[in-house]
């Protein structure tokens, strides 16, 4: 669904299905009604498809400061790699784009260490 909403925006508007060039445009373009329209579409999407079947359960143990860092923190990496790592490989990829594998394999690259970090301290914490 992803892929083809993405090509479905290149098809109709023009324009890279890129997040949060979309939610950053909304503030400082003249071109708002597809925006807001698209970004509307990904917070109602959920909505809609509970009236048709059953949500997967869901659970977030983090709170609301280091949910809002690390937002933060993923937004201002995501405008200094020019997009998100998703984003790339969806948008990026289908374009051609010489930059996006790069940008996908060194995410990748720098995941790798802090998930077994992460491994690591999730068992430490499960011994205690």
């Amino acid at each position: 669904m992803v892929g083809l909403a993405a090509v479905a925006l290149m098809l109709l508007v023009g324009r890279i299905a890129g997040i949060s060039g979309i939610l950053g445009g909304v503030l400082r373009s003249g071109d708002r009604p597809w925006r807001v329209a698209f970004l509307a579409g990904l917070i109602l999407a959920p909505a809609a498809f509970a009236l048709v079947g059953q949500l997967p359960d869901s659970r977030i143990d983090a709170g609301w400061a280091l949910l809002v860092t690390a937002g933060l923190l993923v937004g201002i990496g995501t405008r200094l790699g020019a997009g998100c790592t998703s984003g790339q490989g969806i948008c990026g990829r289908a374009r051609l784009s010489p930059r996006s594998p790069v940008a996908v394999r060194q995410a990748g690259e720098a995941a790798a260490p802090v998930n077994a970090a992460a491994c690591a301290l999730c068992k430490l914490s499960a011994r205690r």
